[in-house]
């Protein structure tokens, strides 16, 4: 083989591998915006959802809005992470049926619109309640250890979703 030849040869390798290696940090940036998407804006806000739910127990539910303002806050979470996994081609499809699901059910539950909040009757309240145990029991609650990764939060999320009755009880 010709000395040019070489050379293109040990060019073409070296370009081919610095491909192979953007390509990887791409992958690697998009799984991490997934996770970041569904630590911050799902897996956080149900923690906060568990922790107002326990205040408002013990104030007597003094200002349940609190309460269905973070519900909205979690379920536009759910709705973001599903369409970005989506668009970022990186949520599975057993993901997106999980968390369409737990969207599905946690929208059974009273939540604020747009300049508007909902009276909470006691049955609500009662269903509040009750969803403040299933968070704990998928380990999404304050003072519990919460594993930042997606692969746990999955698990987490699929906990949840399969101890949430359709429809509510009362």
């Amino acid at each position: 083989m010709s000395r040019k030849k070489k050379y293109l040869l040990r060019l073409s390798i070296v370009l081919n591998l610095l491909l192979v290696a953007l390509v990887a940090w791409g992958i690697m940036k998009m799984n991490f915006v997934k996770e970041q998407v569904f630590m911050t804006e799902v897996q956080h806000n149900l923690v906060e959802l568990e922790g107002l739910i326990a205040h408002q127990m013990r104030e007597n539910w003094a200002d349940p809005n609190l309460v269905t303002t973070e519900l909205g806050d979690v379920l536009n979470g759910i709705w973001l992470g599903i369409t970005t996994g989506n668009q970022l081609g990186t949520l599975s499809k057993n993901d997106e049926q999980i968390l369409s699901h737990l969207y599905s059910k946690l929208s059974q539950y009273p939540n604020d619109t747009l300049y508007s909040f909902v009276e909470l009757t006691e049955e609500d309240k009662k269903n509040f309640e009750e969803l403040r145990e299933k968070l704990r029991e998928a380990g999404l609650g304050l003072r519990m250890t919460i594993m930042a990764n997606m692969d746990s939060f999955m698990k987490q999320a699929e906990l949840l979703e399969e101890s949430i009755e359709v429809p509510l009880k009362y």
